[in-house]
């Protein structure tokens, strides 16, 4: 029992393999300053030299640029968690929790979806008491605040059911649907009724939102409907807040001992003069956070990550916080009534005004990435920071299940990442607060913007120069070609051995790369040119939510890995129309070889043909979406007659 007492909660472990990876890091950065050595030496004396600085200038940052990869990966560490010392231990003194759940807008984030995610954190194994949960509304919608009241009544049912069964996942929607009936009578019977009410359940909550109104004998069996009325609207409405215990009203509830988590509805005053006030991960990330958490400083990615409430009140962390019971003092008490009152004066928008808070204090305001800048400030006052991934994931998000929605998604993190970089530069923040090597981690996500125009130059000009039968790279048979094959094998080499290792599939890496250079051409692209135009002040920056809700037929080929484009954007066209570059130029040059012309130069253009045809396989959904498929996800047929249009004119514009 002793033992146990003074036993670690947690262990560290650092990555094996660091020898190796050391030796390759250093090799391929050997490799990279043989290209650059490469370019700077054989400048064309005429004709091609703005080509040629062009490729200079992209390999130029995509060398920087894998030098920041690198860091996060210098020195990663794992760590895994011993939970059931945790509770011997402390028992009774565990901390007080406060869980936020955000939404803003029912039509495109489910109210059914946004229920779920609050009946699985109140089913945590942790004491009720202490756990509290904030569905933040900032759509100000009663139909939201209708699906938490219905939440609310179900967790009376769903809470029990997951203690007594040890239910995994706790999400009921995500339960019931991979999981059967029990050949335990006792258990089949409870699954079967529990299962019922649930889907009574989200059936009601989807008529309501259907209807888009809520039932009349509803808003009547509960005072916080009277907060809506014919005014109300999701940009002008008063601060709405409303505590539900046990599904039930507030009156003379008090919520200290209730049998179930607090349910707080939230919905943050607004008044369309205030809409300045409009507010709020990837197989590389996995293992990038692994590296920054080497440093004490993986990063506040917006989701699933817990904080001390002192770092979030903008303190500096000093030895006086190392004793984490200090902040379980001052817990509000009394009835929910009383709490509502006091409580929607802090709602208040009007609350924050002439104070830290928004820039020193709490999530800081003005910026798309919000999460990132606000967990970098609190790493600089001196907090450090944990990443844990467990076997069995802790959190589950929706991802997009479109590619147009997981581009928009793309654009709007890039955008912040490049505001970030340009007002709160790590290198320059960070100075002197955070090490170098988490310095260099961050700049790998807020640099993001910056690969755009290197990227467009690399997949379209050494395509079209192989059609003008323009040799960019050294011959085979030169000493110069040995650095560029080999940085190109071993960099996509060890992205595949990485990606094994993080028990990934091979087709699971290959749609990585081929994302990796959608986002690049298209998100990176605009988000560039939105954040130009906010700068010269031509735009404002503007907060767009991803889609959680999906067609049926959506939902059907994302099942089948079918990529879904189905409507038109600037986005696609740009994807378009690179694809069409690189398979017209890829015919021509092979209709060049197949005639007999100029063979002889096949040397010096071979790792142009090469590379050409890679960028012509991956993408090959584009060219499905443009000529071969009829369903709905298709591209559309004035997407397919644009980019050709552009790729023919790109392709007959001479380059010499």
């Amino acid at each position: 029992m002793e033992r146990v007492a003074y036993a670690p909660l947690f262990e560290t472990k650092e990555a094996k393999g660091r020898i190796a990876f050391k030796i390759y890091a250093i090799s391929v950065f050997v490799g990279v300053c043989m290209i650059w050595m490469y370019r700077a030496t054989h400048v064309p004396k005429e004709g091609l030299r703005w080509v040629w600085f062009c490729m200079f200038g992209a390999e130029i940052w995509f060398g920087i640029y894998w030098i920041f990869t690198q860091s996060a990966r210098w020195r990663p560490v794992y760590r895994s968690t011993f939970k059931e010392r945790l509770s011997h231990r402390y028992e009774d003194e565990l901390p007080g929790v406060d869980i936020f759940v955000c939404t803003a807008d029912p039509t495109i984030e489910p109210p059914t979806l946004v229920i779920n995610t609050v009946l699985s954190v109140m089913a945590y194994d942790y004491p009720p008491e202490k756990l509290s949960i904030y569905l933040s509304d900032d759509g100000g919608s009663d139909l939201t605040f209708y699906a938490l009241l219905e939440a609310s009544r179900f967790s009376k049912h769903w809470i029990p059911f997951c203690k007594k069964f040890k239910v995994e996942p706790r999400s009921p929607a995500i339960y019931f649907a991979t999981t059967s009936e029990a050949h335990d009578t006792q258990r089949t019977n409870e699954w079967l009724s529990t299962k019922k009410l649930y889907e009574e359940m989200a059936n009601r909550i989807d008529i309501a939102v259907k209807l888009g109104r809520v039932p009349r004998e509803i808003r009547a069996d509960h005072k916080g409907f009277g907060e809506w009325h014919s005014a109300v609207n999701s940009r002008n409405h008063q601060t709405i807040l409303q505590i539900l215990i046990d599904g039930g009203d507030t009156n003379a509830v008090d919520t200290e001992g209730s049998a179930l988590p607090t349910l707080v509805y939230m919905a943050r005053e607004k008044r369309p003069q205030h809409l300045h006030n409009f507010k709020a991960g990837a197989l590389n990330a996995l293992v990038e956070f692994h590296g920054m958490d080497g440093y004490e400083g993986s990063p506040y990615i917006g989701t699933g990550c817990f904080f001390r409430r002192e770092s979030l009140c903008g303190k500096k962390y000093g030895e006086e916080y190392k004793d984490w019971k200090k902040g379980m003092e001052g817990r509000a008490k009394g009835s929910g009534m009383e709490l509502e009152e006091r409580a929607k004066g802090h709602a208040s928008c009007t609350c924050e005004e002439n104070t830290q808070w928004g820039k020193e204090m709490g999530v800081k305001y003005g910026c798309p990435a919000e999460d990132v800048i606000t967990g970098m400030a609190i790493q600089c006052r001196g907090w450090k920071s944990m990443y844990l991934n467990p076997r069995r994931k802790a959190f589950l998000g929706v991802a997009p299940t479109t590619l147009l929605q997981s581009l928009v998604q793309h654009k709007r993190w890039a955008e912040g990442h490049l505001q970030i970089f340009t007002k709160h530069c790590s290198f320059v923040k960070g100075n002197g607060k955070i090490k170098l090597g988490l310095q260099m981690s961050y700049a790998i996500y807020n640099a993001w913007a910056f690969n755009a125009f290197p990227t467009l130059c690399y997949v379209a000009v050494p395509s079209l120069a192989l059609l003008s039968g323009i040799s960019l790279f050294p011959k085979i048979s030169s000493p110069w070609f040995a650095p560029f094959a080999y940085v190109t094998i071993a960099k996509h080499t060890y992205s595949l051995v990485e990606a094994l290792w993080m028990e990934e599939t091979v087709e699971s890496w290959w749609n990585e790369q081929r994302m990796w250079l959608y986002k690049r051409t298209s998100s990176y692209f605009f988000s560039t040119i939105d954040a130009a135009l906010q700068l010269s002040g031509l735009a404002k920056s503007a907060f767009v939510i991803t889609a959680k809700a999906t067609d049926d037929e959506v939902a059907k080929r994302y099942d089948q890995e079918i990529m879904e484009f189905g409507s038109t954007s600037p986005m696609f066209t740009v994807l378009a129309t690179l694809a069409m570059v690189n398979l017209l130029c890829l015919v021509g040059e092979i209709k060049r070889v197949v005639m007999g012309d100029e063979v002889e130069e096949m040397e010096a253009l071979a790792w142009q043909f090469v590379l050409c045809g890679v960028l012509v396989i991956i993408n090959w959904p584009i060219y499905q979406g443009l000529f071969l498929r009829k369903d709905m996800g298709r591209l559309p047929t004035s997407v397919a007659f644009i980019s050709t249009g552009f790729a023919m004119l790109a392709c007959l514009i001479p380059m010499h």
